[in-house]
């Protein structure tokens, strides 16, 4: 265990210190540069699109891929990978986060953009897809696409899924009942809610999670308004210091690896997914009219999850006046947090709205599963193949809770990184057709029309599965 610590440290370190780094935030940067600022440009579009109903009578919407996709982001990231980021790295964090999710923005539209655009038409007349889908299309890397599909399974089905039952059960920490059994019990009763929706089907995991992220959103978010709102006096100062912990370069380059800069990219990312090739796989099951409409939307969830949700906790946490300084688990700085403002009912809420966002998370995360686990078939797997992947993925659940946090957060960051280093490049090199299927909805949106894609429009007419 000593050693595969040591070599997760290590990796860990190298990929956010020299590689991922720097292809996170100059591939955002050229998104936001070439798309002309989409992100703030289409907002009011991304508003307006993502409440549209699909034209044919139980497909899934784009409010539906949106949920799917914010089940994942949304999560126990928000909360314990905010934490996480103050604790460590301070402050200046917290700004860094909201760069890499502002530019960031630009990223998930040109990937979403694309999983559509290259989606495959389902036997029922549905679709689904994703970057391993366009990664053969476009590229004609089946190899490749291979890759992409089972760094991602190891991220989501089990580093992330993993991470996110640790989570869970550090909420438990702070009450007296918890003893060294717990962490077992609380994993093992997870394991069992997550497995049982599971082999519900998809069709339930997107019902399931259309119900619960909007409820524990819009909760998670007035609790943390109450708070703010009663130290709003001490906003100004909290403002000042995390703009001047953000661009302490001298403290920053001194040493990166514990800075506030490294800190804030690597739980921003873990957070909103941004350009790692998450969200695309939700964004293709969406029946839409134009491409360009789930960019969109999927931009949007990227906003919602750190411009929204991440502020909201840093800001719970700093305004408390809490000293995170010997506060062990990154759970309990919250809870902390809570109580100093809202006593014993403070505790008591982010228990709640944890098991909220980590069943959702989890869910989430599975659901991706089913389309990556086709792609390497080459169909359908067995009922079979998919009894044991699911129960396999419900034992990691299991598992996770009983862990090492610092080894689950390395193999996290890791598997996500893979996935990241693979697609970043791809949509560098597939952007040009993103880019002209929203020139293409901006003239359509000019003349007043509701823009309809045609593949002639981005020059692959009669190179698309799904579009004609």
């Amino acid at each position: 265990m000593d050693i595969l610590m040591n070599f997760t440290d290590r990796l860990d370190s190298f990929l956010y210190t020299y590689v991922l780094v720097i292809i996170l935030i100059a591939a955002g940067i050229y998104f936001t540069v070439v798309t002309k600022g989409v992100q703030v440009r289409l907002f009011r579009d991304a508003l307006r699109v993502v409440m549209e109903k699909p034209d044919k009578e139980g497909s899934v919407s784009s409010f539906q891929a949106l949920m799917v996709s914010t089940a994942s982001r949304v999560g126990t990231g928000n909360i314990i990978g905010v934490a996480s980021a103050i604790m460590a790295g301070g402050y200046g964090a917290v700004f860094w986060m909201w760069i890499i999710a502002f530019i960031g923005g630009a990223s998930a539209f040109i990937e979403s953009t694309l999983a559509q655009i290259y989606k495959k038409r389902d036997p029922n007349g549905g679709s689904y897809g994703g970057p391993a889908y366009y990664i053969e299309a476009a590229l004609h890397s089946r190899g490749l696409g291979a890759a992409f599909a089972a760094f991602m399974i190891l991220t989501y089905a089990g580093g992330f899924n993993m991470l996110c039952s640790y989570n869970l059960q550090s909420t438990f920490k702070s009450y007296s009942f918890y003893n060294g059994a717990s962490p077992a019990i609380i994993g093992a009763i997870t394991a069992l809610l997550v497995g049982y929706c599971l082999f519900g089907g998809g069709k339930r995991i997107v019902s399931v999670t259309s119900i619960l992220v909007p409820f524990m959103g819009c909760a998670y978010v007035l609790v943390a308004l109450i708070v703010i709102v009663l130290h709003i006096q001490v906003l100004p100062g909290i403002f000042a210091r995390i703009f001047r912990e953000a661009f302490d370069f001298r403290a920053i380059f001194g040493g990166f690896v514990g800075s506030c800069m490294m800190y804030g990219i690597k739980r921003g990312l873990y957070s909103n997914e941004a350009g790692v090739g998450s969200a695309p796989n939700a964004a293709a099951a969406a029946d839409i009219s134009h491409p360009v409409k789930q960019g969109l939307v999927q931009m949007l969830s990227v906003f919602i999850d750190t411009l929204l949700l991440c502020t909201c906790t840093a800001f719970l946490c700093l305004c408390s006046g809490v000293d995170p300084a010997g506060i062990e688990e990154n759970a309990i700085y919250v809870q902390e947090s809570l109580r100093a403002v809202l006593g014993g009912f403070g505790p008591v809420f982010l228990t709640v709205a944890m098991v909220l966002f980590a069943f959702t998370t989890l869910l989430g995360n599975l659901f991706y599963m089913d389309n990556l686990l086709i792609y390497l078939h080459r169909k359908i797997p067995s009922h079979q193949f998919m009894t044991g992947f699911r129960l396999t993925a419900v034992v990691l659940i299991f598992a996770g809770a009983c862990m090492k946090a610092s080894l689950l957060w390395n193999l996290a960051d890791i598997f996500m990184g893979g996935m990241a280093l693979i697609n970043i490049p791809v949509i560098v090199l597939l952007h040009r057709t993103a880019l002209g299927a929203l020139k293409d909805y901006c003239a359509q949106r000019r003349q007043g029309k509701n823009p309809v894609f045609s593949a002639q429009s981005v020059g692959l007419e009669g190179k698309l599965d799904f579009w004609a």
